[in-house]
């Protein structure tokens, strides 16, 4: 942490492009001084806005590609990204991947500055304006915001390197350079026990409050504080932190999530067509709890748009793996489970819905819009090997993007878009893992847990526009979870969960390879489809990232995660 625990948080590109009402005002701040920041209503509101702009997400981070393709979900496209330091040897404490550290870290420091600087602040030149008093209620709700963006902070450190040092309070350099590792167990106490304080200091939403100042969304509301809870509780009951599997954390993981649903059923929040979940709009979508709000933007097309059409870069290319993962819509069955009614010669057709939601394959057309060829991706085609850049699987990128989005020569436009940090179909889901491994049956109910595992997953499955056939009741405990987990792919896929599933639940083995789909188009125009496999490599050690050297060798406190 070092003397980057400064008292400026320069507002540095956050992405953030408020209009007047519907979203969070946002004026860029650069300097922090307890004055400058409390001089005003609008400094100290630039100020919290400037925490938020912390918030993480993830359209590219590694030079255009998401971490998605550091998992089984993805393959990056082009070799030379730092994405392929994950499994190819390259990750190490002097190659750390430390952007979380520093960023959740500053968000940190910045949070304590202004919960300390924030105490007793009256705005006595501005007391005589016309809304005063509006602004200070706003302005008493800073502190409760402030507190969840630092537990959020704090949960995204947690998970990444387990044992981290808790600072609540302004340090100074020198005391920064001697902290040491808090234990991940009390770091997941902090954050519930911040978000059970702070719960009912903030607002269900801040579109329906009577004062017009405060009339924005993008805030931190309730349920996202009900949702940031239930989520530290179901990593802290996961096997990567629940080592001795105590089944009491499993028991408050699935209370946590049943608390989310039930909130979300009171508030009138609930699954809606899974297309609503991106796109301009994608931040009032039905099922939405909290949506980082990124701004107009094109670049994440640009990233991802097939290599072949006018302004595509290619990029985060989707995996057979992941593709294998979608079940067929008449059966609800796995491509190779008997009698699924896949065909090897027609491996599209009547597959589950979510799929062509995902993905671009061979063959689709008008995608994006102002393209005018099908996408081919057949070795030779429009927008496939031996291209530059071309797909490495088969497939492209759909999801997240927005195909209104134009890269052509004077043509070009940008479209607002909003990253999911949390929406109700998780929590179903994670309500389903929690009482599975509570009562240790996916069908088991009682007085408290009156939603099954098998009930909650089939409400993701059947949501509108989905309607997958259902889990059936009576599966074993094994088949139910390999089912749980492939269910779990499918639905939350490119929302940055699989990378971190797979490390909770400690299954770094199935990042040991890929499956990508090589694709030959015959004289007759048929094509032949050819699995083939790309080997990755993975070691335990990474189921935590390496503390970053420099901060190491600054501060001799901070213990080496195991392997590193």
């Amino acid at each position: 942490m070092k003397s980057k625990f400064i008292y400026y948080i320069i507002a540095t590109a956050l992405f953030l492009f408020f209009s007047c009402e519907d979203e969070m005002n946002y004026t860029e701040t650069t300097t922090n001084s307890k004055e400058e920041v409390f001089s005003s209503f609008s400094r100290t509101a630039n100020f919290v806005t400037d925490i938020y702009g912390r918030l993480d997400y993830d359209y590219g981070n590694y030079g255009g590609a998401m971490l998605a393709s550091a998992s089984d979900e993805a393959d990056y496209a082009w070799s030379n990204s730092s994405i392929h330091d994950f499994y190819n040897g390259s990750w190490s404490p002097i190659n750390p991947k430390a952007g979380v550290w520093y960023d959740s870290y500053a968000g940190i420091r910045a949070a304590n500055f202004y919960l300390e600087a924030s105490e007793g602040q009256t705005f006595d030149g501005n007391k005589y304006d016309q809304d005063y008093e509006e602004q200070f209620v706003r302005f008493q709700r800073y502190q409760y915001e402030v507190r969840f963006l630092r537990a959020y902070f704090y949960f995204n450190l947690v998970r990444q390197y387990g044992d981290v040092p808790l600072v609540t309070t302004v340090l100074t350099s020198a005391e920064a350079n001697s902290v040491t590792r808090t234990p991940a167990g009390q770091i997941f106490d902090f954050i519930i026990d911040e978000c059970d304080a702070i719960v009912n200091h903030l607002p269900v939403r801040y579109t329906n409050l009577a004062d017009r100042a405060n009339n924005e969304t993008g805030r931190v509301g309730r349920i996202a504080v009900v949702a940031l809870k239930a989520k530290a509780l179901l990593y802290r009951a996961s096997p990567l932190f629940n080592t001795n599997n105590d089944n009491s954390l499993w028991r408050d993981a699935a209370l946590a999530s049943k608390a989310v649903i039930d909130s979300c059923a009171v508030h009138g929040i609930s699954l809606g067509a899974y297309t609503d979940l991106w796109g301009t709009e994608s931040y009032v979508a039905g099922e939405g709890i909290f949506m980082r709000r990124i701004g107009d933007l094109n670049y994440l097309e640009a990233y991802n748009y097939p290599i072949g059409v006018e302004g595509g870069g290619s990029g985060n290319c989707p995996t057979q793996t992941l593709v294998d993962a979608y079940e067929m819509k008449e059966t609800g069955l796995l491509w190779n489970e008997p009698g699924s009614g896949y065909s090897d010669s027609d491996p599209y057709t009547g597959r589950d819905p979510r799929f062509a939601m995902t993905i671009v394959k061979n063959g689709d057309e008008k995608w994006p819009i102002y393209n005018e060829n099908p996408i081919e991706t057949f070795v030779g085609g429009r927008n496939a090997s031996p291209l530059a850049g071309a797909t490495t699987t088969g497939y492209y990128l759909r999801k997240y993007l927005d195909p209104s989005v134009d890269l052509r020569v004077g043509n070009t436009n940008s479209k607002r878009h909003s990253w999911i940090i949390f929406r109700l179909g998780e929590f179903y889901l994670n309500y389903a893992e929690a009482l599975f491994n509570y009562l240790g049956s996916p069908d088991a109910t009682d007085d408290t847990f009156t939603l099954s595992a098998v009930d909650a997953v089939n409400v993701v499955r059947n949501r509108p526009g989905v309607g997958m056939p259902p889990f059936a009741t009576g599966m074993a405990n094994e088949a139910f979870l390999k089912k749980y987990k492939n269910e779990r792919m499918v639905e939350l896929a490119f929302e940055g969960h699989r990378f971190w599933d797979v490390r909770r639940w400690k299954d770094g083995e199935a990042l040991r390879s890929i499956t990508r789909m090589e694709i030959t188009r015959n004289p007759n125009g048929t094509y032949d489809y050819n699995r083939v496999t790309k080997q990755r490599s993975w070691d335990d050690k990474m189921y935590f990232f390496p503390i970053p050297d420099s901060e190491r060798r600054i501060n001799s406190n901070l213990y080496q995660n195991e392997g590193w």
